[in-house]
């Protein structure tokens, strides 16, 4: 008997030190991170750590764009040909965007490709009027659909995640928000893993370093300002069971990658005869909301100590310079063909065509704008590079230029992108020469999104093939 209430005693003094582990793991500092894992189909929550607490999504945002978009379509009210005009509200747009010319068309389905890959803020803006016809209405459409999700932390101000104080949901809703795309809009889960776009000889892979690594990872988007850190919100499934993972402040690229890979093991792994004994969490919605402010990470994600100044393009910078990094380790590291029942890898490694106007440009030629070529190659001019501007990146300004000088490139870090963008108007072709064909000239726009198709009567150059991400594996975090 005495045994017996020792044991008892021993439980119920196990079970209140987790809840108190538990309780301190809230925010109370700059650094804290939120976490959470839930079943798609379900709704029933893994684990969870933070979910609760408010926080500015940055470019995670654009799920909620890019749901209240193919809402719009799937009522009607326009379709993925429908084309829409860059307007000059979108062009004003800070970086990371594409850079085209006010006046250049874009279709839905394009925009959309380049919204989830490349995070363009300026195509946010374009989809936003095209819905909406302004961005206060789009994100009037925004907040009224958050509200019917239960998404009870949610406040939409913009259609791109810029910095907005009003911006702000939590890991509770967004969990919320990417399983009501999983389960209300499956004829577009395309749009979710898409490795990359290709756009001429530009080529841009999706900053969710999972998608054609991580088996079975088939979504969703990545998100970076100063306020908010490191966010992601990601999918994967292995044999029928698709799970959501959340991964919201982290302190870099890489650290919310493997974060997000660890949760995602953990979760498919939750069906071991040992899962039993994990606290149970219940829904997704159950979890309750905090009344607090969003934890504000600038100085510990852009302050002067970093030796670096935190951007999200930081995989390919620290992957490609230091290979024997932690983070190059671990994308070298995953093996897909250990996972069972994992989705096809190989079916995720082309980046696709984008391109502006109506119709894709003809085969063997470089993808154009609809803005007409200048006659003299325009020189990109460096501005000095912003802060918390969700991946900033530096702006191209057109400036004029001698008939056989080159063309000079912007190569400034981007946040959340490593593109500049591209003067209105302007191509990067050469004038086209009415008689004998000159040696043929390109110039760079930094990374631009446009490419010119060759104005000098020579054959084009093969595309040189994109390379392809290398392959990974994940080894579950201990718990």
């Amino acid at each position: 008997m005495m045994s017996s209430t020792r044991s008892f005693l021993a439980r119920t003094l196990m079970w209140v030190g987790i809840a108190c582990a538990a309780t301190s793991l809230a925010p109370s500092r700059a650094g804290a991170e939120a976490l959470l894992v839930i079943e798609a189909e379900s709704g029933r929550v893994l684990f969870a750590q933070n979910a609760g607490y408010p926080w500015y999504p940055a470019s995670v945002t654009k799920l909620m764009t890019a749901y209240v978009t193919l809402r719009a379509v799937k009522e009607g009210r326009l379709n993925l040909d429908t084309p829409l005009v860059v307007s000059s509200n979108a062009v004003a747009q800070s970086p990371v965007k594409m850079g085209f010319g006010v006046g250049t068309v874009v279709t839905v389905d394009n925009a959309l490709k380049m919204l989830m890959v490349k995070s363009a803020n300026d195509m946010a803006v374009v989809l936003a009027e095209g819905v909406a016809g302004s961005i206060e209405n789009f994100a009037d459409e925004m907040n009224a659909n958050a509200r019917r999700l239960g998404m009870v932390q949610s406040s939409f101000v913009n259609p791109n995640g810029l910095p907005a104080d009003d911006q702000i949901s939590s890991a509770r809703d967004l969990a919320i928000l990417a399983r009501a795309l999983i389960r209300e809009l499956p004829e577009y889960d395309y749009y979710w893993h898409l490795p990359g776009i290709r756009m001429g000889k530009m080529v841009r892979w999706n900053y969710n370093t999972l998608i054609g690594r991580y088996p079975g990872a088939d979504g969703m988007k990545t998100g970076f300002i100063c306020a908010s850190g490191f966010n992601l919100v990601a999918s994967a499934t292995r044999n029928g069971r698709r799970l959501i993972a959340v991964v919201l402040g982290a302190p870099s690229s890489a650290a919310r990658a493997m974060k997000a890979a660890q949760l995602l093991e953990r979760g498919f792994n939750s069906n071991t005869p040992l899962s039993w004994f994990a606290a149970p969490f219940g829904t997704v919605e159950s979890l309750q909301p905090v009344a607090a402010a969003p934890p504000n990470l600038r100085e510990d994600m852009c302050g002067g100590h970093r030796k670096r100044p935190a951007t999200e393009d930081e995989d390919d910078v620290v992957a490609n310079n230091n290979p024997e990094s932690p983070y190059a380790v671990f994308l070298a590291s995953l093996r897909p063909a250990k996972a069972k029942g994992a989705a096809p890898l190989q079916q995720l490694g082309e980046p696709v065509l984008v391109y502006t106007g109506t119709k894709p440009p003809a085969a063997g030629s470089q993808a154009t704008t609809d803005s007409k070529p200048e006659k003299k190659k325009s020189a990109a001019v460096k501005p000095a590079a912003a802060k918390d501007k969700d991946n900033a990146a530096s702006a191209s300004e057109p400036t004029a230029a001698k008939p056989k000088r080159k063309a000079t490139a912007d190569k400034v870090g981007a946040k959340d992108s490593a593109a500049s963008t591209v003067a209105p108007g302007d191509s990067g072709a050469t004038a086209r020469k009415p008689k004998a064909a000159a040696p043929k000239e390109s110039t760079k726009d930094g990374g631009s999104a446009t490419a010119a198709a060759s104005g000098d009567g020579m054959p084009a150059k093969p595309k040189p093939k994109a390379p392809k991400p290398p392959p990974m594996t994940i080894t579950p975090a201990p718990e």
